[in-house]
Formats: C-alpha cells, sequence, structure tokens
C-alpha cells in the first residue's frame, strides 16, 4: 500500500528518516513552510529556506524514491513580527508561481493575534488569485475557540471549501470542519496532539471522505513514521483497507492535485532512484555505494 505524509518538515529529518520512510510505504509527502524553532531576523533567510524546499529537499527525497511537494507561506508565529512579515509576503506571492508548491501555506492561527489575521486573510487572498488550495495550522491553544474563527474567517474572505484542509483537528473540532466541506487533517504524535488510537476511533465515528493524517514531523519530539503506524492500527481495529487508502493516499492526492502541480499518473509511479546525481555538486552519500534503479 502506498502511503502519502501530507504534512512533514524533512528540513529538520535526516537521510535515516527519509530511508525508513521510504521502507514503510511512504511514496509522496508535503513539507509546509513552517517556524524553525526561533525568529527569522532577516527576509533573505526566507528566500533562501524556500529556495531549499523547492530545491535541495526535494531532490533529497528523490534519493530514496520519494516524491516531494511543498506549501509556501509566512507561518502564523513569524506573522507577528512588522518588520519582516510585509517583505515575506511578497516572497510568497512569487514562490507561489514554483514547480513543486502545491498550496499555500502553513498559515493561520497561533496565538490569535490582529496580526496573525491580517496575514491569515491575506494569504487567503493569495490563494484565490493563484488559483491554489490551502493548508491551514489551527492553534494548539484554545483549539476549539481558535478553529471557529479560522472556519469563520476563511468563510468571510470567500475561499471555496473544497480548496481547505484544515490542520492538527482533535475530536474537539473535526465536526465542525467537516460541516464545512473542508477537509480535515489529524497530526499524530509520539505524546501530544492525536495519537494512533484516538485516530482509529474517529474514523470509526467519522469514516474517511475528506480526512487526512499525518506525522507533522519537525525538530521537535515527533515520528515521520506516524503515518505508516496509524495505518497499522486502524489495519488492527478492523477498518477496511478501502478506507485505509482512502485516508492515507488518495484524500491527500485528490487535494493537492486540485493546485494542477500534482500529476494522478505521476504521483502513482514509482521514482526511479539515482544517488549518482548531485545537486549544487552535493550527494546525500558519504563516499558509500550509489543506489542506482534499473
Amino acid at each position: 500500500m502506498k502511503l502519502f505524509d501530507p504534512h512533514i518538515h524533512m528540513t529538520s529529518r535526516t537521510t535515516d528518516d527519509y530511508q525508513a520512510m521510504a521502507d514503510a510505504g511512504i511514496a509522496a509527502i508535503v513539507e509546509p513552510a513552517f517556524w524553525l524553532g526561533q525568529p527569522r531576523t532577516h527576509t533573505g533567510t526566507f528566500e533562501d529556506y524556500f529556495l531549499s524546499l523547492i530545491g535541495w529537499e526535494r531532490f533529497r527525497a528523490s534519493q530514496f524514491g520519494i516524491r516531494h511537494f511543498c506549501t509556501m507561506g509566512l507561518n502564523p508565529k513569524e506573522a507577528n513580527n512588522p518588520e519582516i512579515a510585509e517583505a515575506v509576503i511578497e516572497l510568497v506571492d512569487l514562490y507561489l508561481e514554483k514547480d513543486g508548491v502545491v498550496a499555500v501555506g502553513e498559515i493561520g492561527f497561533d496565538d490569535q493575534t490582529p496580526a496573525e489575521e491580517k496575514y491569515f486573510i491575506r494569504q487567503l487572498e493569495l490563494g484565490k488569485e493563484h488559483g491554489l488550495p490551502i493548508l491551514i495550522h489551527t492553534p494548539h491553544r484554545d483549539k476549539a475557540a481558535g478553529t471557529r474563527r479560522t472556519l469563520d474567517v476563511v468563510k468571510d474572505v470567500g475561499v471555496d471549501p473544497a480548496l481547505v484542509l484544515v490542520d492538527h483537528n482533535n475530536e474537539e473540532t473535526i465536526a465542525s470542519v467537516l460541516d464545512t466541506g473542508m477537509w480535515a487533517g489529524h497530526s499524530i504524535y509520539p505524546n501530544t496532539k492525536m495519537d494512533e488510537h484516538r485516530m482509529v476511533s474517529i474514523v470509526q465515528n467519522f469514516g474517511g471522505e475528506r480526512v487526512i493524517i499525518n506525522s507533522a514531523a519537525d525538530w521537535g519530539v515527533s515520528d515521520p513514521l506516524k503515518v505508516p503506524k496509524t495505518a497499522q492500527a486502524m489495519r488492527e481495529a478492523g477498518i477496511s483497507d478501502d478506507v485505509i487508502t482512502e485516508i492515507c493516499w488518495n484524500n491527500p492526492v485528490a487535494f493537492f492535485a486540485q493546485s494542477g502541480r500534482l500529476d494522478l499518473e505521476a504521483v502513482a509511479t514509482n521514482v526511479r532512484v539515482d544517488q549518482t546525481k548531485l545537486w549544487f555538486g552535493n550527494s546525500v552519500l558519504r563516499g558509500q555505494t550509489p543506489r542506482v534503479d534499473d
């Protein structure tokens, strides 16, 4: 079974993670632009980061047989920095036109400040202008209220609900998201957010329509194998392979294909690995024998 992790921050992960993911059946990923753990102080650091998402990380994933897509956006935390926010929004507008960029995101609320709402709205409008789907981060604190506010803002801006993926849901929020016609994402974490067994219960109660799971693995305590582990937990709970495939492959493919930059036939085809290739003179290998698929 092919698996898709539609929210994972591979910039923070190792080549061992890529190999383990490929071995576990993960064939495609989406890497959203996000917060790097401390505030960036110059607009140029955002541009170099955006370039790495459409360049080096895409190459690195391909070296392990994984298709890499990404999203571009000003994350909610750094939307509160007025010294860089306006210039970064101009960069986002530019990079939303790049190959491999399949959505605006991750955007939304963190502390639910006026500045966050201002740039949330600006980027929703950019999504409409570029004809791209939207990936939304819901706040970790006061999640229920933050999700309600998120849904209201999206409705006020007039974004097509079918083009919106609201992420980091839980038992409190999924019904309200699905009721709008939007897609409901769930981040499966080792100790916080959702876990495999809670996700099984959600699927048992809500089914698989417009339901998506991801690892959201990053530089913190997280697990890049949470999608295959959750798929296994669903299988052990008696959930059918058809529903598991819907959640772990068909749904993320269908959602991000709305960008026009995720080809349905191509993504279903295995990536031919050629580890003799270089990216600006760099290889993922360190003197090891390269893998070259026939």
